[in-house]
């Protein structure tokens, strides 16, 4: 029997995972909810990175070498802004470009970012279910040395340099979860927490109230978002240093311990397995290293085996 699974994702390494869960099951029993944290206006237009990138990947569309933004893409219109003075920090493609204008005419027609997702998911050839984790908005504001700042002004107009204090998710208290998702929780065999960043791309999805509490009866699985001490990509590395904790996959475990049945760590990483173990949580060791189309597909049928295991050990 198929198991209907729930993953939880942000980022180019929660996309990936996705798309690779995707592959080795039937993609109709799949949703995926996603972080809407990073979401922000530029230029006047709405821009979601994490669904975008989501999407895209999806869709088979995505910028192989960047992992974020289109394939084949051309910048005449960054260029042209940039010759006449404007900000160019954000790197808006000219097939992006036209998604984004799309959505924000959609949005400001009464579609919510749910029904905007779910059209831009048919007409690209999208067979999982994309669910923004809320229809609210929601703004990660990033507290550093150097004040605080929303997410994409620290990670990508300052390159994530800045020392990083904490995060707030600004009006996650007045949010409530996209339609669908609790519904496709409770009715979840497995949740896949997927490697994105815990403190910018689940901790903004599991801050909306309900959906933290609906995970606690089913089983959770993790992949770890480390790999030796060293983020596959992004700055959750060095978050961790600067928060007071080691970046390992057993502080990436230790994050999520109230909901975590199991963890996926990389085979250079076998020997944190008993001190994660310590925590509750069991372990599948492998290579968790996603380089390729063939990799995603087989970490994505091992977290479902993963799954499966869990799911006996606990009688279900």
């Amino acid at each position: 029997m198929a198991l209907k699974v729930v993953a939880l994702a942000g980022g180019v390494g929660g996309a990936k995972l996705a798309d690779g869960l995707a592959q080795a099951m039937p993609a109709r029993d799949l949703t995926i909810v996603v972080n809407t944290g990073d979401d922000f206006d530029h230029l006047g237009l709405r821009i979601c990175p994490d669904l975008d990138t989501m999407v895209y990947t999806l869709a088979g569309l995505a910028d192989p070498r960047r992992g974020w933004g289109r394939a084949d893409e051309t910048w005449h219109f960054l260029e042209e802004l940039g010759r006449l003075g404007g900000p160019v920090w954000f790197r808006l493609g000219d097939r992006d470009l036209a998604l984004h204008a799309e959505r924000t005419r959609r949005l400001g027609s009464g579609e919510t970012l749910s029904e905007v997702t779910q059209h831009f998911c048919q007409i690209l050839g999208v067979e999982a279910r994309v669910l923004p984790m809320s229809d609210q908005p929601v703004e990660t504001k990033v507290m550093t040395e150097d004040g605080r700042m929303p997410f994409e002004e620290y990670f990508v107009a300052r390159k994530w340099k800045p020392v990083v204090k904490g995060f707030l998710f600004e009006g996650v208290e007045a949010s409530s979860p996209a339609p669908g998702v609790l519904q496709a929780i409770q009715a979840a065999d497995l949740v896949v927490l997927c490697p994105s960043n815990p403190w910018v791309s689940l901790d903004p999805i599991l801050a909306v109230p309900g959906i933290r509490e609906a995970l606690h009866p089913r089983p959770v699985l993790g992949v770890s978002p480390i790999i030796g001490n060293q983020a596959v990509k992004g700055p959750a590395a060095k978050m961790f240093l600067e928060m007071g904790m080691e970046p390992t996959a057993y502080s990436a475990a230790a994050h999520f311990r109230d909901l975590l049945q199991g963890w996926v760590i990389d085979n250079q990483d076998g020997h944190l397995e008993e001190r994660i173990t310590e925590l509750g949580v069991q372990v599948w060791v492998s290579d968790i290293l996603m380089v390729d189309d063939r990799d995603r597909r087989r970490l994505g049928a091992e977290a479902l085996r993963f799954g499966a295991e869990l799911r006996s050990m606990e009688g279900m």
